[in-house]
């Protein structure tokens, strides 16, 4: 196939799936199956392989770049991005628009009302149709560029499907999360162990700010487009004629959005989804009033702060009142100590709740919160019930204070905060049950002890039969053991032995990292192992030994000193000396490259290698991987896009390389 048969063939398999976008992200309509829309998208990436001169910025296949960039830069708005004055009665809601009608001198001529999405504003500029700049509101005037996450979001079309679009224009609206998206992601954080979102909002927001898009895609962020920006040309005359012109662009816009031809009609439609909205499958927190026509909200103008022709009409937030009976501590897996409220059960928006997470000590001080406490729970378009204040006028003095503990509730071990600045208490003891789940998992996987076959399953019945209390304990596990475990046979039970037995050889720097001390990552426990070869000299270091480190900072060296500080964890090196696991550093043969002793740092997006195979390359050719640029660094690595770090090696002087250079040294005597 030539270049211009490929060249059709592309632009039909492109306009297919815009298409099939349209109908399944935006109206909702799917036409084909998941399994025929990713045939498409599989054929597309296969032409464009094969011919990458004809990929353009507007292909499908390039929504999500797989770079993990290192900050995000400032985009200036064309025009302001305003923030909305609210109203909270029927009353406030007339007097606004008595407020709209001495500034016209009459009656506007219509109103469109708007249901108000409990999202993330964004800005999503097109030239000529193409997408090609996407902010945060940020202060109004500039936002934050996060193009390259809203290139993600397949309701935002790469290209206007239009034959006429506008030269320029901006398009404002809110990224959110589907209510089964948002529960999804915190229950993904809750088995990581990270602090869940309290709200969708909290969620879209944090998602929209990632560093890396590919995580940002598998957010599944969604958008509706509300408000128009800067335009070439007027070729709207009023906000309902935008909305529907939105629709013809292929640009997603919320269903329910309704044209009021008075105030009587926006004050039902309010009354109407204030009851609704538990219906829907996202979160509104209210309702968006705007003039209809253009030319009265050119009118009209603005303050310095909001439009006078848009108000928001803020729904009531959900609150009950009911008695704390008690704060439990909860240890989760990573050692985390969070401290979650026991409540009366109490109705709250159509859900009765006896629970609810009080996120940290922090959090139960600054409520200045006591056992027995009648306290005020709030879920204003929040699906985590939070408690906002406690009602200190009737008490009755039996309450009781609350005492962060200083033991694990769950193996007494010592709770404490590494730092002082850090809001987090941890238990610390690596053999506590609460963390050894999980703590296990991170031990046998692949980047650490590289047990192949002892996967979540296996682990979990190892410890809910007692089989294991520590990672130690899987040196010391018979063939019998094993075959009490679900679906172990006898070759099953004989393969898993056999891996035990070879993860015994892995080096040092594995079974450092193999112990899941605090900040300390695969790069330092390479560099750790490297420097005091074996762990007895690694335990007995002093905190200026550490320091001295380059690349081990304050954090690193206090969290391995408090680590092996422990005796829980001096009795698991010498069980794991005892069943002869390695625990010192051969040295490696070291090839003599131009890379030795040489400091690296890699930026931008790298196309021969990931990010650990050219640090694991540097490791072997006897250089040193860094995160930072310094004057002491050797070389800087440029792939596509570099960012601040190749500025930065400017800027000093620091000699940078490309791939193909860098590729040459690792071979170079």
């Amino acid at each position: 196939m030539n270049v211009s048969e490929a060249r059709k063939e592309i632009e039909k398999l492109r306009r297919a799936i815009r298409h099939h976008d349209l109908h399944y992200y935006i109206l909702a309509q799917p036409e084909i199956s998941d399994k025929e829309y990713d045939t498409l998208m599989r054929r597309l990436r296969e032409f464009e392989t094969k011919f990458p001169e004809l990929i353009t910025v507007d292909s499908p296949t390039q929504r999500v770049s797989g770079g993990i960039q290192e900050g995000f830069k400032t985009i200036k708005h064309r025009q302001k991005m305003f923030s909305l004055d609210n109203t909270y009665s029927r009353e406030e809601l007339k007097d606004w628009a008595e407020r709209v009608e001495k500034g016209l001198g009459h009656r506007p001529a219509g109103y469109v009302a708007e249901l108000k999405i409990d999202g993330v504003s964004a800005n999503v500029s097109y030239e000529n149709g193409i997408l090609v700049s996407g902010a945060t509101r940020g202060d109004g005037q500039t936002g934050e560029d996060v193009t390259i996450n809203i290139r993600t979001i397949r309701a935002i079309p790469l290209r206007l499907e239009t034959i006429h679009p506008p030269e320029r224009i901006e398009i404002r609206g809110e990224v959110y999360l589907e209510l089964k998206d948002f529960l999804a992601i915190n229950k993904e954080r809750e088995e990581a162990e990270d602090e869940v979102f309290v709200n969708p909002r909290n969620a879209a927001s944090g998602s929209l700010k990632l560093l890396d898009s590919k995580l940002v895609a598998r957010r599944h962020l969604n958008f509706f487009a509300h408000s128009l920006g800067e335009v070439s040309q007027n070729v709207f005359l009023s906000q309902w004629e935008f909305l529907q012109g939105l629709k013809r662009y292929g640009m997603r816009v919320n269903p329910e959005s309704k044209p009021c031809k008075d105030l009587d009609e926006v004050i039902a439609f309010c009354g109407l989804w204030q009851e609704k909205r538990k219906k829907l499958g996202y979160e509104i927190d209210g309702v968006v009033v705007k003039v209809d026509s253009l030319e009265e909200q050119r009118k009209l103008g603005a303050t310095l702060k909001s439009p006078r022709w848009a108000v928001a009409y803020k729904f009531p937030a959900h609150q009950a009142t009911t008695r704390l009976k008690e704060i439990i501590v909860s240890v989760g897996r990573t050692g985390v100590v969070t401290p979650v409220a026991d409540l009366e059960p109490v109705e709250c928006g159509g859900v009765t709740i006896s629970r609810a997470t009080l996120h940290n000590f922090d959090e139960v001080e600054r409520l200045g919160i006591k056992i027995g406490d009648r306290v005020v729970l709030e879920r204003a378009g929040e699906v985590i019930p939070k408690i906002i204040k406690v009602v200190e006028s009737v008490r009755s003095g039996r309450e009781k204070a609350f005492k962060i503990p200083k033991t694990c509730s769950v193996c007494a071990g010592p709770i404490m905060k590494e730092k002082e600045e850090e809001v987090a208490y941890r238990c610390i003891n690596p053999s506590c049950p609460a963390q050894l789940e999980k703590g296990l998992i991170h031990f046998a996987g692949r980047s650490c002890m590289d047990i192949e076959g002892m996967g979540e399953s296996v682990v979990r019945q190892l410890i809910e039969r007692g089989l294991v209390k520590d990672f130690a304990d899987i040196y010391y596990l018979g063939k019998g053991q094993l075959l009490t475990l679900e679906l172990f046979k006898e070759k099953k039970a004989e393969n898993l032995l056999t891996a035990v037995e070879k993860s015994k050889r892995q080096p040092l720097a594995r079974l450092v990292y193999a112990l899941g001390i605090r900040h300390v990552g695969e790069k330092a426990a390479y560099i750790l192992a490297k420097r005091f070869k074996t762990i007895e000299n690694l335990m007995a270091a002093r905190k200026e030994d550490l320091d001295s480190i380059y690349e081990v900072g304050p954090a690193i060296s206090e969290s391995i000193i408090s680590f092996f500080k422990q005796e829980a964890t001096r009795k698991l090196i010498k069980k794991l000396e005892a069943a002869q696991v390695n625990t010192k550093e051969e040295e490696a043969a070291v090839k003599k490259t131009l890379l030795a002793d040489k400091f690296v740092v890699f930026t931008g997006e790298l196309e021969a290698f990931s990010r650990p195979e050219a640090e694991k390359l540097v490791r072997q050719a006897g250089g040193n991987p860094s995160s930072g640029v310094s004057k002491n660094t050797g070389y800087v690595v440029a792939g596509r896009n570099p960012g601040t770090k190749y500025d930065k090696a400017k800027k000093l002087g620091v000699k940078i390389i490309t791939e193909e250079e860098f590729s040459r040294l690792l071979s170079a005597l």
